[in-house]
């Protein structure tokens, strides 16, 4: 198909790619690859979809530099873009340029750019399967390196030119003008009362099992804290309730993840086991809808912990606060064996 289609196939390839694994289609495309390295010592596909992570990267950059004054998504942006230049594309696309929509779909075009021009040089291969981004490049065979880098650029130009000029959702630009014209006021109310007023916000464990600090997860992501501080229990049966008292913000397409939001602001994300994005939501039976008010004792949802497990993914249900710049202090007052609903977290949080 690729010697056929040459940059056509390389824009197809790159723009679908994360569609599919948000689905867990992308899991089909294992074999093939293996196939393609057994019989000619690389695959010509991985260079191709390394684009789509790359077209977020650009997305990225464009609303970092639109939307300055949101600085609950700049500092988003700015932990999640290390590790996107890297090939790890989760917390560039699950917390910033999904939930915002129209940024996902803008980079998904700059990702089938990179791929059209990979496709076009053609004949860029990978030794091997597994890293993206700028670590792939190590692996890249027949000296087709250069290849790669410009379809890297590339990607990483269309995704930042296509959002920059399409893919600003008008609630954003909104909160952008919004925040112009009251930024001398807040300042100024700042100075006059010489402190920002707070308010305490109690989380707790999302289920039975065992509570445990965010650095002994196993994933980098949440060990790291990309995603914000928080915690996760290590799950003994599959009933899920909410961390907080807020409103659900968001259920993701694959229902592995829901967002909630405090009364103050405060941006709470249940995510529901590590890697299972790639499981297209058949374990989660998710109980809540969005806009609904929820509290530690609402249901959440009814998740099956035998199939994920099946399937080779972890269980840990995640709590991560994702807009840290309205946290003045937090404690983790509770780790180990625990019951649903127990306090487990205090957060002193900033008020609007």
């Amino acid at each position: 198909m690729l010697g056929v289609g040459g940059a056509f196939s390389g824009f197809v390839l790159g723009t679908l790619f994360l569609p599919m694994v948000m689905f867990g289609l992308h899991q089909i495309l294992t074999p093939i690859h293996v196939q393609m390295i057994d019989e000619t010592g690389k695959t010509l596909l991985l260079p191709i979809l390394a684009m789509a992570g790359a077209g977020q990267v650009g997305a990225a950059l464009a609303l970092w530099v639109r939307c300055k004054k949101d600085k609950e998504l700049t500092e988003m942006i700015k932990g999640a873009l290390p590790v996107g230049i890297l090939g790890i594309g989760e917390p560039l696309i699950y917390g910033v340029t999904l939930p915002l929509g129209r940024p996902f779909i803008t980079a998904c075009i700059g990702g089938g750019i990179g791929g059209a021009v990979v496709g076009m040089i053609g004949n860029v291969g990978a030794i091997a399967i597994g890293p993206s981004g700028a670590a792939l490049i190590p692996l890249i065979s027949d000296g087709k390196w250069l290849g790669y880098v410009l379809g890297l650029l590339t990607a990483y130009a269309g995704g930042f030119l296509a959002t920059f000029f399409f893919g600003i959702p008008k609630e954003q630009l909104a909160k952008e003008e919004l925040a112009e014209e009251t930024a001398t006021e807040m300042t100024s109310m700042t100075e006059n009362t010489g402190a920002v007023s707070t308010s305490e916000i109690s989380l707790a464990a999302v289920a039975d099992g065992v509570v445990k600090s965010l650095e002994k997860a196993s994933d980098p992501v949440f060990a790291q804290k990309m995603m914000g501080e928080g915690y996760f229990v290590e799950p003994i049966n599959g009933q899920i309730y909410s961390p907080v008292s807020g409103t659900i913000s968001s259920v993701f397409p694959t229902k592995h993840a829901i967002g909630i939001t405090t009364s103050n602001g405060l941006e709470v994300l249940l995510h529901m086991g590590i890697n299972t994005v790639d499981l297209g939501g058949a374990p989660f039976e998710v109980k809540v809808s969005e806009g609904q008010l929820v509290t530690p004792d609402t249901l959440v949802a009814q998740v099956d912990l035998k199939a994920i497990k099946a399937a080779g993914k972890e269980t840990s249900m995640m709590v991560l606060i994702t807009n840290m710049e309205k946290v003045k202090n937090f404690v983790l007052e509770k780790t180990g064996e625990t019951k649903a609903k127990a306090k487990v977290m205090v957060v002193e949080a900033t008020k609007n």
